[in-house]
């Protein structure tokens, strides 16, 4: 895999994981019973942590991406065979 693949394969990955762990750990206004300030939704969050979340996905994403560059690596699964 290319440098240019590989860091193509992360981004891709780096975005996936940090949708699916935005939503963790998130207390809504509602939820909390808390007015929200004028002009918010009652569902925004509280506090959404999201330096944490980043953070969380980077090595997340790490991990998974240490996975998947290990299986093209060793050529357990080849690139060419994922297009057909």
């Amino acid at each position: 895999m290319s440098w240019f693949t590989s860091i193509a394969v992360y981004l891709t990955i780096w975005w996936t994981v940090l949708f699916a762990v935005l939503p963790l750990g998130v207390t809504s206004h509602h939820e909390a019973g808390i007015a929200p300030p004028p002009g918010c939704d009652p569902a925004s969050p509280v506090k959404p942590n999201l330096v944490r979340k980043f953070i969380t996905t980077s090595w997340v994403s790490a991990i998974v991406f240490a996975v998947v560059w290990a299986i093209v690596h060793y050529r357990l699964i080849q690139l060419p065979a994922l297009a057909s």
